[in-house]
């Protein structure tokens, strides 16, 4: 493979990273990413020791390109800066606090403090480092498993780049890390000891995959089990189910009949009419799915979108998202961008019900009704 690199423009930056759709690594691989094509061993790193922790994923192109982000000295963002941290940093979340001087301009005023100084929530993806024991090899009698990265992000070895477009493509040109981040669902065929002497999982798309396929650290990823897919209120009647999206205030609820059961904010799409007033049906669900577009103003190519509920037929969905914790204001380029927490419990919620296998269902494939989205723009 050439190593150069080709150079790196601001609509480049832009395709890459997506606004607020998925979580892009950003911070220079240089010459260990060829290496990466025929290693068989890249070990996790040595995260900080915390409950909770937050990872710079920022892709806000208004700052210093890579995604650097300000450490101050005050929740103030006219405080003193400490330093940039770069992109994919990660720090022990000790608490979040608000900004000691409001900014009537700036929606979200929320800050966490860290061991080294103050950083404005919405660039830190909150997270936790919760390594696993690693399956030995393929359950029996399965062709694989669905299972989620529970550490901050994991390095990707990559086997094979299907082409030379798409989001391994660009990591790749541009000398990035290619990385998965928490909360991320991945479908697992294959099981391998790597040369480090840790078991290692073949990780690739089950649904929008382009033939990208890759190896990781078997220990950053948790199979998941029936009771992650369990339904919630199963035995509530589907028909009085509905959800409730509101994008003058970006909050969503759930509501069975005239009662909210859940309620949590949300990001909605940037350009107007992007996410689309009125009434619709769930049509599809995935637990993961990769999505793309290549459209002029919202070009992105983004693995492994979990805990997805489609429900405009050109894509648009409930999705988790992991490349902002901006929730609340507008970040996406049309779908409902949710914590993954909460695109997990709308999932389960939601009608139809998924289960593991095969992971994903259409209006094709049941007779009952399914889930309105009601997207609202009411004060």
């Amino acid at each position: 493979m050439n190593s150069s690199k080709r150079p790196f423009s601001r609509r480049d930056f832009l395709k890459l990273a997506g606004l607020g759709l998925g979580a892009i690594a950003l911070r220079p691989f240089t010459s260990r990413l060829d290496t990466h094509l025929v290693s068989r061993s890249i070990l996790l790193p040595d995260f900080p020791k915390a409950d909770l922790l937050g990872r710079n994923c920022t892709t806000d192109t208004s700052l210093q390109w890579g995604g650097t982000i300000p450490i101050m000295a005050r929740p103030d963002v006219n405080s003193t800066k400490v330093r940039n941290a770069h992109p994919d940093e990660v720090f022990p979340w000790q608490k979040e606090v608000s900004a000691e001087n409001i900014d009537v301009n700036i929606p979200n005023q929320r800050w966490v403090e860290t061991p080294e100084g103050y950083i404005r929530s919405i660039y830190l993806q909150p997270c936790k480092n919760s390594p696993n024991t690693p399956l030995a090899a393929l359950p029996n009698g399965t062709t694989g498993f669905w299972a989620e990265v529970t550490v901050p992000y994991v390095d990707l070895i990559v086997e094979k780049a299907a082409s030379s477009v798409g989001w391994i493509g660009d990591h790749i040109a541009y000398g990035l890390q290619p990385r998965l981040y928490y909360s991320q669902v991945m479908w697992i065929d294959q099981v391998r000891m790597g040369d480090s002497g840790t078991i290692q999982y073949h990780v690739n798309e089950r649904y929008g995959n382009p033939g990208d396929l890759f190896w990781a650290e078997g220990a950053a990823f948790r199979p998941l089990t029936e009771e992650d897919v369990s339904p919630i209120h199963p035995e509530v009647d589907p028909a009085t189910k509905k959800v409730v999206v509101n994008t003058n205030y970006q909050t969503l609820t759930c509501k069975e009949g005239d009662q909210e059961v859940y309620f949590c904010r949300v990001s909605t799409g940037i350009q107007e009419g992007s996410t689309p007033l009125g009434e619709h049906a769930v049509w599809r669900k995935l637990l993961s799915v990769r999505m793309a577009a290549n459209n002029v103003g919202a070009s992105y190519d983004l693995p492994g979108i979990s805990w997805t509920t489609l429900f405009v037929g050109d894509g648009v969905a409930i999705h988790g998202a992991t490349s902002h914790n901006n929730f609340g204001s507008v970040q996406s380029h049309g779908c409902v961008n949710c914590r993954p927490e909460d695109a997990k419990w709308i999932f389960k919620w939601s009608q139809p019900l998924v289960g593991l296998e095969p992971g994903q269902v259409t209006w094709t494939d049941w007779t009952g009704g399914s889930t309105h989205v009601f997207v609202e723009d009411t004060l």
